[in-house]
């Protein structure tokens, strides 16, 4: 496989045409190594349109998304994110090169570790892996400038939204299949948070979020 025109045709023919469109976003996509974040046994499918397994039931979202999110979110040098569901650490690396301290949490230590390795051999300095449940945030390294959950959620908790500080941004994956949604938060004063509904997609869900109870008649 030709690594380089591979990873071309993923921007030009799976990330682009879906409104990713920022220039800075489009050249960080092609400067960092997707295919060092995906488990070796799933090389072949580091540049496909379709998420990747990582082990564990776990996936990597598809890359369309992955860049559509990073886009929406904004994010700005001087910033700090907090990522929720590291996975191999690929969004937490993208993440890395834009802001100036990326904490991801993750609830599995197999992946948190894999993730690690993954930056460190990426060289992201400015990146930490926890190994812990992001559904309640990380209140005492709060309030971020932007928060990513990297996955699925039934609704973002109010405990997240909290630790947005005042114009923070926070995008998710809300909803349930077959009909998801991703939806861009942000923290308009101490007060008021508005949401605004970005793009239908589907994405597995993240561990740690409480469904809903649901009455069965």
């Amino acid at each position: 496989m030709n690594i380089e025109q591979a990873r071309f045709n993923m921007i030009e023919q799976q990330i682009r045409p879906w409104d990713v469109l920022d220039g800075a976003v489009l050249s960080l996509l092609a400067a960092v190594r997707r295919e060092d974040f995906v488990p070796t046994a799933m090389k072949a499918l580091a540049f496909v349109d379709t998420e990747v397994p990582l082990g564990e039931g776990q996936v990597m979202l598809a890359p369309r998304v992955e860049a559509r999110m990073l886009q929406e979110l904004k994010v700005q040098r001087h910033e700090t994110v907090l990522e929720v569901g590291t996975g191999s650490g690929f969004v937490a690396a993208l993440l890395g090169h834009r802001a100036q301290r990326v904490i991801s949490l993750e609830c599995r230590p197999t992946l948190a570790a894999q993730a690690r390795a993954n930056l460190q051999r990426a060289g992201l300095s400015n990146v930490e892996v926890r190994e812990q449940c992001g559904s309640t945030g990380l209140a005492e390294e709060g309030p971020f400038d932007a928060v990513m959950l990297s996955g699925s959620v039934p609704s973002v908790p109010k405990a997240l939204l909290d630790q947005l500080k005042v114009g923070g941004r926070l995008i998710a994956i809300e909803g349930h299949e077959p009909v998801m949604c991703a939806v861009l938060y942000t923290r308009q004063s101490e007060q008021a948070v508005s949401r605004e509904e970005l793009f239908d997609t589907v994405a597995q869900r993240l561990d740690g979020f409480p469904e809903p109870t649901r009455f069965t008649f």
